[in-house]
C-alpha cells in the first residue's frame, strides 16, 4: 500500500507536466483526498478547491446533484458521483476532478450496499469520464484511508497513460 504522500507528490508532478489543476467533491472521506494533496508543498498550483459535500443538501447546493438522483439511487451510487463529479469541474477553475461517495461505517449498511462500499467518478474537461464502485475491508478510518488512496491512485494512472 503507497503512501498517501508519496502518491500525492506522484499526482503533483504528473499534474504540473500536463498543466492540469485538479479539484474534489467528497463525502465519506471527509476532504481526505484535498488534505492528502495540500499536504504537499507547492500543491497550489495545481490543486483549485475541494467540495466537502457530507449532506444531501450539500451535495445538491454545492454540485448540483438532483434531488431526483439522490431519491432514486441513494447518495451512494454511480449516477451521485457523476453529478458530483461533474459539479466540481463546473463550479471551480479546475480541469480535472474526482468525487466520492461511501459508507465508511461503522453503521449505514444494508444488504444492497454494505458498509465499506464507496463509489468514485473521475472527470476532465476533455470529456473523459470514469465510475467505479469498490467494497473496501476494515474499520471506518481503514475504508476512508483506502478510499483515498484509490482515488490518487487512479488520477496518477489516468495523468501516467495522458503523456
Amino acid at each position: 500500500m503507497e503512501s498517501h504522500q508519496t502518491l500525492s507528490i506522484s499526482l503533483g508532478k504528473l499534474l504540473l507536466k500536463h498543466q492540469q489543476i485538479l479539484a474534489t467533491a467528497e463525502s465519506c472521506t471527509g476532504g481526505g483526498v484535498a488534505t492528502a494533496v495540500t499536504d504537499i508543498s507547492g500543491s497550489s498550483a495545481w490543486f483549485d478547491r475541494a467540495f466537502v459535500t457530507y449532506s444531501n443538501e450539500a451535495k445538491m447546493e454545492m454540485l448540483g446533484v438532483q434531488v431526483s438522483s439522490l431519491e432514486s439511487y441513494g447518495a451512494v451510487s454511480d449516477i451521485v458521483v457523476k453529478e458530483m463529479v461533474l459539479g466540481a469541474l463546473r463550479h471551480s477553475n479546475a480541469t480535472i476532478a474526482v468525487s466520492i461517495s461511501g459508507i465508511a461505517g461503522p453503521s449505514g449498511g444494508s444488504d444492497d450496499k454494505p458498509v465499506g462500499t464507496v463509489c468514485f467518478a473521475w472527470a476532465n474537461k476533455e470529456g473523459w469520464l470514469k465510475v467505479s464502485t469498490h467494497c473496501f475491508d476494515g474499520n471506518r478510518s481503514q475504508v476512508r484511508s483506502q478510499a483515498v488512496e484509490h482515488a490518487i491512485k487512479i488520477l496518477c494512472e489516468y495523468m501516467s497513460e495522458a503523456a
